[in-house]
């Protein structure tokens, strides 16, 4: 508890001055020359808090000046004000991102749990999704909303868009989405596992206009060094894996030169991540890299407590005088 005009509370040591002033200076209280006929008078045993009406009063002027210096309790709270980041996340859902070299995950369930724990560590940024195979798709706008986020970042799964790796047509899809946003910082995550294949623009040309709108563009190349297999559904056969007109079986490839340039040109970086838990490390480096400024301003709410106070006073006031016009009453 505080108060909002504390000097006051200075007259409080002036009260035992007062109060000794007020014992000194108190009228006789005999003022009867004869006195034997009251002497016969036995005593009420309310003689005994006599003492209690000077006291009554004291205290009542004591809270009478607590009240008065405005006594208050500390409601604070923080607001905080943010200057977030706009972050598009881009997400390749291509068949070959069914491939099981992040185990016990494949490649696409693994970029989705990672991709999670990112937006878990961004709680003042706006994000929005982005998915691409043979065509890209607006999965979720630029949003603070992480639950409805997650959820739709979840639902997402291989077959949802004709297959093939559009790069460019999902950078333009993304740029289309951050160039006219305002936030201090515009980036976007672009993570693939494959070769641009589909789309009608080039992913360097892509990159270029994301440049020019001022976005930066973090690639992730995912993926094993020595490729991993494709797992298909064979209609015969059951569960297999792809393969070329020769029957050989067919191993993603990942063209980290395209991805290098994509990252340069945007003033980005590129990265490559070959398990879960490397993935998780870049995407905890990005989020080091493109920090939120957060301003965090303090203000302090008070609760009056004045009327908690000048209600005792109230009431001792009307104690005193009922005491002192009753059983306290003094004669004459």
């Amino acid at each position: 508890m505080g108060f909002a005009r504390p000097w006051i509370l200075v007259l409080l040591g002036f009260l035992p001055i007062l109060i000794h002033l007020r014992r000194r200076l108190r009228p006789g209280r005999i003022r009867f020359s004869y006195t034997s006929i009251a002497s016969q008078i036995a005593p009420s045993v309310w003689i005994h808090y006599l003492s209690a009406l000077p006291l009554l009063r004291w205290l009542s002027i004591a809270l009478m000046i607590v009240a008065l210096a405005q006594p208050r309790v500390n409601q604070g709270r923080h607001r905080m004000t943010t200057e977030g980041i706009d972050i598009m996340l881009v997400l390749d859902i291509s068949g070959s991102m069914q491939a099981e070299d992040f185990k016990p995950r494949n490649r696409l369930q693994a970029a989705k749990n990672v991709a999670v724990e990112f937006l878990s560590g961004r709680t003042n940024d706006r994000i929005g999704l982005v998915v691409f195979a043979g065509q890209a798709l607006l999965q979720c706008p630029l949003t603070l909303d992480r639950e409805i986020l997650t959820q739709l970042l979840e639902q997402v799964d291989i077959g949802m868009i004709e297959d093939g790796t559009a790069i460019g047509t999902a950078i333009i899809t993304t740029v289309s989405h951050l160039k006219d946003s305002q936030a201090r910082s515009r980036i976007a995550i672009l993570l693939t596992d494959g070769i641009n294949q589909g789309g009608e623009i080039d992913p360097v040309t892509a990159a270029k206009a994301a440049a020019t709108s001022g976005i930066k563009i973090y690639t992730i190349g995912v993926g094993s060094e020595e490729g991993a297999p494709i797992p298909v559904v064979d209609p015969i056969f059951g569960r297999t894996y792809a393969r070329d007109r020769r029957g050989q079986i067919i191993y993603t490839k990942l063209d980290e030169k395209t991805l290098r340039q994509i990252a340069s040109i945007t003033q980005a970086r590129y990265f490559r991540a070959t398990d879960e838990r490397s993935l998780a490390a870049i995407y905890d480096e990005i989020s080091r890299l493109e920090t939120s400024e957060i301003e965090i301003t303090e203000y302090v709410r008070y609760k009056d407590l004045t009327a908690y106070f000048l209600f005792p006073v109230a009431l001792l006031l009307l104690i005193e005088w009922f005491l002192a016009h009753t059983r306290l009453r003094k004669l004459p």
